[in-house]
């Protein structure tokens, strides 16, 4: 059986579990949320893996967002070993190509992928983001500049954009 390693990552007031196969990241939880949602999460979209906590395994992963989270990391150079379909791959690409400290409309998001109809499928692949934070979905928000869901919750994307914003 393949195995996915996990990890309860603290730092500062972040507490978040990680997820990661041998080929790179592959889950990062919501703030304060317990294993539990980790666990659902992975058995819904990889029933065959078993669950191994190892720290050491995720060590590279943390330290990554440990310097995101201080301030001294503006992109991520981990592997990450992301499931989904086609469009959902696409979207999450097209995710990691928004800048440090901007922001995207679902309607801008659509039209980077070339299908600017498909403003609600891209909300919905973006709910499906399994990693939050290095895939960023934070720096999406409503064509009006408002905050909108996030599988984190409203206040950890506030946090996650006023840090980039350095507003801290």
């Amino acid at each position: 059986m393949n195995k996915i390693y996990w990890t309860l990552f603290i730092h500062n007031e972040w507490r978040l579990y990680m997820a990661a196969t041998e080929n790179g990241l592959s889950y990062i939880g919501s703030q304060g949320k317990p294993y539990e949602e980790m666990e659902a999460w992975l058995a819904k979209r990889s029933p065959k893996l078993e669950l191994v906590e190892d720290e050491k395994a995720l060590t590279p992963y943390m330290n990554e967002l440990k310097e995101y989270l201080d301030g001294s990391r503006r992109e991520f150079a981990m592997p990450v070993d992301l499931k989904g379909t086609a469009f959902q791959l696409a979207i999450w690409d097209a995710l990691t190509k928004i800048p440090y400290g901007e922001k995207k409309s679902y309607s801008q998001i659509a039209e980077l992928i070339n299908n600017p109809a498909a403003v609600r499928a891209v909300g919905a692949a973006i709910g499906a983001n399994p990693i939050l934070i290095t895939i960023p979905c934070h720096r999406v928000v409503a064509k009006s500049g408002a905050l909108t869901g996030y599988r984190g919750g409203l206040e950890m994307k506030e946090k996650l954009l006023t840090l980039e914003m350095g507003e801290r």
